[in-house]
């Protein structure tokens, strides 16, 4: 598995790197599968970048922490049940070392042996605001993405434990830089969505989360998880990981302390993921706007606000599809003429998985990416061409642990909680936790159901979180999607 001895910084006066600016770009374009860069950001100022170097940095600016647990139970610690306090990184360095002078500080009501912290989330461009030089110090550039720095970049500081459910990022594909200690990364592709139950509550736009808490799984509530493939990789300091579209992911810190540097690259199915968004932002909105507040847990993420109205989120529905067609028609445009638009031009202005609605799309935004590089017509064959070795390592399966060790791949670690893949049922909905058994009685009227109902008096009643498993189920969103998108396009 990748390890730091081997993804270390390039000799003094090295400025060589394994893969030119533009074969990065065609791997990260083209890979759909997770793989890790060597050897890449040797030369890279944000190397330095450890909590002690931060810390200086930003000269007693506070920042929000996330606080959870360390024990841990079969139910994902969502943001909407974790604590938060702000604090400097000073006051996090002395909690994390367990110092008495934390007896009084921001962290005194969390024991450090109890309790992880997480500065996850961080936009460099907005800590860094007064400090716009330090954004160089981070070279995206060198992955073929021009202009690309620090000010497209997150921030990521955590101690041991620190940790984010299991999630797919709606928007794009993820470049992630290590600087400080290890993480350890759970991925699953996109064909094990169904076995990952994905539910989008808490809601966040750009996040479908799993219910399953893939370190300790519930396999009585959840046994369509023994069905998924873990990819399972520790990525070390000076390591660049590559997170393909919508991979599902589950991520760690192993170390007492971790800094990451993550860039989200925005991707020509885009568009189309807005408009499944924007329709799933209008149906959860609706339906859990109109429930009372002493119903259940919060619903809405900490990052999201405010619930938008439903007039809001009609018009955001309505700028989706207008991108949409907008930039396929820019598209056009641009293959038709190549010699008018140019790398730099087909670059994206943000990065930013959390975009909140932020749809414009001006022909000359619209990034353009070979048809050849689309997830959908990527074919087997184009992995061959892949130049793994021991600059590019690809995270294999578990099950392909013992054979390909030392054949140029990242062997996943072995865990007993995790299993193979045992077949296809890939686009199966799992709706709800209960199920109606209706048999015979599916053509009941309506007005008869109470009076029958006590037949199934055993059964949970559905919630209106159940019914939005089914409604939002991302295979539903995008069904959905390609109706109105046709239905926009008469």
């Amino acid at each position: 598995m990748a390890g730091a001895d081997s993804g270390g910084p390039a000799a003094p006066g090295e400025d060589v790197k394994p893969f030119t600016p533009e074969k990065a770009r065609e791997i990260v374009m083209s890979l759909q599968q997770p793989a890790v860069f060597y050897n890449m950001v040797g030369d890279w100022p944000a190397l330095h970048w450890d909590v002690k170097h931060l810390s200086a940095m930003l000269d007693g600016k506070t920042m929000q922490f996330r606080i959870g647990l360390k024990t841990m139970n079969s139910v994902p610690q969502f943001e909407t049940s974790c604590s938060y306090v702000k604090a400097t990184l000073e006051e996090f360095l002395a909690w994390s070392s367990g110092q008495s002078s934390c007896l009084s500080g921001p962290f005194s009501s969390f024991e450090h042996s109890r309790y992880w912290a997480y500065a996850d989330y961080k936009y460099i461009a907005r800590i860094f605001e007064d400090k716009e030089e330090v954004f160089q110090d981070v070279r995206w550039s060198d992955f073929g993405f021009p202009g690309r720095s620090g000010k497209e970049s997150t921030l990521w500081i955590g101690s041991e434990g620190a940790n984010t459910p299991c999630h797919l990022d709606s928007y794009g594909c993820n470049l992630v830089l290590q600087i400080q200690g290890r993480k350890r990364w759970h991925l699953f592709p996109p064909g094990d969505t169904s076995f990952l139950y994905p539910t989008r509550i808490p809601y966040e736009e750009s996040s479908i989360f799993s219910k399953v808490n893939v370190a300790n799984p519930d396999l009585k509530r959840f046994p369509e998880f023994r069905n998924t493939t873990a990819h399972v990789v520790t990525l070390s300091p000076g390591q660049v990981l590559l997170v393909p579209r919508h991979w599902w992911h589950y991520v760690e810190s192993i170390d007492p302390i971790t800094v990451s540097i993550n860039s989200w690259i925005e991707l020509d199915a885009d568009h189309e993921a807005r408009v499944e968004e924007a329709i799933t932002r209008t149906l959860v909105c609706a339906l859990k706007s109109a429930e009372s507040s002493s119903d259940g847990e919060p619903w809405l993420n900490p990052t999201e606000g405010e619930a938008t109205s439903h007039k809001i989120n009609l018009q955001y529905l309505n700028q989706a599809v207008s991108a949409y067609f907008k930039c396929q028609k820019a598209n056009v445009y641009k293959q038709a003429h190549p010699s008018s638009s140019s790398g730099a031009e087909q670059e994206t202005r943000a990065s930013c998985k959390r975009r909140k609605r932020q749809v414009s799309c001006e022909p000359e935004d619209c990034p353009v990416l070979n048809h050849e590089f689309s997830s959908s017509t990527f074919k087997a064959e184009k992995l061959q061409k892949i130049p793994f070795g021991p600059h590019l390592i690809q995270v294999l399966p578990q099950s392909q642990e013992t054979s390909s060790v030392g054949a140029g791949a990242v062997a996943s670690d072995n865990r007993d909680l995790l299993h193979e893949n045992k077949g296809g049922h890939f686009g199966k909905l799992h709706c709800t936790r209960k199920q109606l058994v209706m048999r015979n009685d599916c053509r009941t009227p309506a007005n008869q159901m109470d009076s029958d109902s006590s037949r199934y008096a055993s059964q949970a009643a559905l919630s209106t979180n159940d019914l939005l498993d089914c409604l939002v189920n991302p295979h539903v969103v995008r069904l959905v999607a390609q109706l109105l998108l046709e239905r926009a396009r008469v």
